[in-house]
């Protein structure tokens, strides 16, 4: 089976789990926190902006930010997290444009948005330089990429990572959080990791060594940005895998 296929049958069965999260998310302060932090960085008034929310997944991103009055277009492989996130986008779901295509090349129109959104996609593609070359494709000429992720699954390769992984899972029972990694079927979602070339990559690093090889005005990185947009739960859960941000600005 081909690493799409595989990628793409494991999501699908997550949907509704996946899902879960994003629904507690929208239902809490999270959804403030996330989109202060996706707003902060859009160029331009609001009513003009037009936002790709790249592997959308339960549509957490395209709904906050239609909500909030941007027009939003969502694009992920799956489509059973497509049909989730119409769902779970109610009352704004006609206000969001749905896209099932995969994020290494999609059909849509170039340079067409401000602004290209993503959240922990990166780490799972096959081919991240080339999704990252789309990516920058269907910005417009001072458009933003700003891109959510993280170093997941470097236990995996890395035994101080795999030390600092199984401090995670301790803490996790000790302060009576639900367990993100042992609540998944984490043997077949570690199975595909092993296969993910950026399973073992030093990041961002490596995604700012890529971006700059295309024509961009400039790239940064936050790798602070964790302490803005994740909850108790969270930091218990990912302390050994720190969510970090990039920006680049084609």
């Amino acid at each position: 089976m081909k690493l799409l296929e595989e990628n793409k049958e494991y999501w699908t069965s997550r949907t509704m789990g996946y899902s879960k999260v994003n629904e507690e998310e929208l239902s809490t302060e999270q959804k403030n926190k996330w989109l202060s932090v996706l707003t902060s960085h859009f160029p331009g008034k609001k009513e003009n902006i037009k936002v790709l929310d790249m592997g959308t997944g339960p549509g957490f991103f395209a709904i906050i930010l239609a909500q909030a009055g941007f027009d939003v277009t969502a694009v992920d492989c799956t489509a059973s997290m497509l049909e989730r996130a119409k769902m779970n986008a109610g009352a704004c779901k006609d206000r969001i444009s749905w896209v099932l295509s995969d994020a290494h090349k999609t059909d849509l129109k170039e340079e067409t948005y401000d602004a290209v959104v993503s959240r922990n996609l990166t780490w799972n593609l096959e081919k991240p330089e080339l999704a990252y070359k789309e990516w920058l494709r269907l910005l417009k000429k001072g458009g933003i990429l700003l891109n959510f992720d993280a170093n997941w699954y470097q236990y995996l390769f890395d035994e101080t990572k795999r030390q600092e992984y199984e401090k995670d899972r301790k803490r996790v029972e000790e302060m009576h959080f639900q367990d993100h990694y042992t609540c998944t079927d984490i043997d077949r979602m570690e199975a595909i990791a092993k296969k993910l070339p950026l399973s073992r990559k030093q990041r961002p690093e490596w995604d700012v060594s890529v971006l700059k090889r295309y024509k961009i005005s400039s790239v940064t990185t936050d790798v602070h940005v964790w302490k803005q947009v994740w909850s108790e739960e969270e930091k218990a859960n990912y302390g050994s895998t720190p969510m970090f941000s990039i920006l680049a600005v084609k």
